[in-house]
């Protein structure tokens, strides 16, 4: 069965669900309809997973036709420069190229100087470069498709501002909390009360990151062919690795010398009595969303966020009448809720332990993450490689992120220590 007709026959599963629901409120919510309810849940589960392994499995398919995907948004990129500009881009991308397959000593003198003026030009405003010791700044597009890979995994770009800066000095954000302000009554001939708004700063720094080193065998670089994107293959396996320590770390960094993750930003909008250092109550849950501004609540950034293994625990919830907290979607313009807000799954998520914050809810958008441009590439053919038959690759980037908020946008249901 094709993804298309299992998303069909989830969503015929959802409203299924949802028209017994809203049908059997109070008193005609038995024990069968719950047994019934329960039943279609359990079949979205076994579906759901289904999607996800054809989903998958179309990745793989898919992996061949990246190349020219990527050139075809290349493409659009360029339509926008002058003929000069695409000249200059097209002379670095083809030097760079040299660079990932042949290393140096395969380089012309041109090439070589097209990437050192490149390096030299971006160190001038504030970046860093090294051909001297193998490293050249990667081109624009290169770089700016493997951020935007790093947007495929985790959870934190879904939800939060994203920003991205051509350098990487620390910028000063301001930050300012209006939820609780308002205005007066003034009466005739009388002046105005000062109500000036009363700004905070965070700084935005960038955080160095390395991918650690990814090795490439001969073969697979000398065998060069229409069917192998080297520059495809290489950028995807650094920007998977870039990808899951900045998701960490946004999610659960401790802010000093790294990113500040939403986690350990988050306050405690509810913590769990002694007994739930494994688990949740709805009413937990219902304090905790109470526990943010409304004026939070109402932003289309308001969401849950959770492990996955903690969605497996929110799904068994029910309220008084038993009826589940949790309800699926029908299609994508109308995704699963829980307790009427949607939720964002994030992998690097505390799961449910003793003290931990497992859940987070409220406006996440209020968290920035700053990505600075430039990424670095490092190429080793030394004898450590060599003698492999390997060659070595490791990319540098730099990024941060931090609550810019001065109130509290998004708080955390914190676990009993036991």
């Amino acid at each position: 069965m094709n993804i298309k007709a299992l998303r069909d026959q989830r969503a015929a599963k959802a409203k299924d669900a949802r028209n017994l629901l809203e049908n059997n409120t109070g008193d005609k919510f038995t024990k069968e309809i719950e047994a019934q309810v329960d039943a279609i849940y359990a079949e979205i589960d076994r579906i759901d997973a289904q999607i996800e392994r054809a989903e998958r499995q179309a990745q793989i398919d898919g992996d061949q036709q990246t190349a020219g995907i990527e050139n075809e948004n290349r493409e659009r990129l360029r339509a926008g420069l002058t003929p000069e500009q695409r000249e200059h881009q097209d002379r670095h991308s083809a030097a760079f190229r040299n660079f990932l397959i042949h290393g140096v000593s395969g380089m012309t003198r041109e090439d070589v100087e097209v990437l050192r003026a490149a390096t030299v030009q971006n160190a001038q405003s504030g970046q860093q470069g090294n051909g001297a010791a193998g490293g050249y700044l990667v081109p624009t597009g290169w770089g700016g498709q493997l951020l935007e890979a790093l947007a495929a995994f985790g959870g934190m770009r879904n939800v939060a501002t994203v920003i991205s800066t051509a350098g990487g000095n620390p910028i000063p954000w301001p930050t300012v909390d209006e939820t609780a302000v308002e205005g007066e009554i003034v009466a005739e001939s009388t002046q105005a009360s000062a109500g000036d708004f009363t700004f905070g700063t965070t700084n935005m720094g960038a955080s160095k990151f390395s991918s650690k080193i990814v090795t490439i065998p001969f073969e697979l670089l000398q065998d060069q062919g229409p069917g192998i994107d080297i520059e495809g293959f290489t950028r995807r396996a650094l920007a998977t690795r870039i990808a899951r320590i900045t998701n960490r770390k946004f999610t659960t960094g401790s802010g000093t010398n790294e990113p500040q993750g939403a986690v350990t930003a988050a306050s405690v909008g509810k913590a769990g009595a002694t007994g739930q250092a494994t688990s949740v109550q709805p009413d937990d849950l219902v304090d905790l969303e109470h526990s943010i501004d409304p004026a939070y609540r109402s932003m289309p950034g308001c969401r849950w966020m959770f492990h996955d293994t903690t969605l497996r625990q929110l799904k068994k919830l029910k309220d008084s009448q038993n009826r589940p907290l949790w309800l699926p979607g029908y299609d994508t313009k109308e995704p699963d809720t829980f307790l009427g807000y949607r939720y964002q799954i994030n992998q690097h998520m505390p799961q449910m332990a003793a003290s931990a914050k497992s859940i987070l809810f409220g406006d996440l958008s209020q968290y920035l993450i700053r990505d600075v441009m430039q990424v670095t590439l490092f190429r080793f053919d030394d004898s450590a490689f060599v003698t492999k038959g390997q060659i070595g690759f490791l990319a540098w980037s730099r990024h941060d992120g931090r609550l810019v908020s001065a109130g509290s946008p998004f708080k955390a249901y914190q676990h009993s220590a036991s």
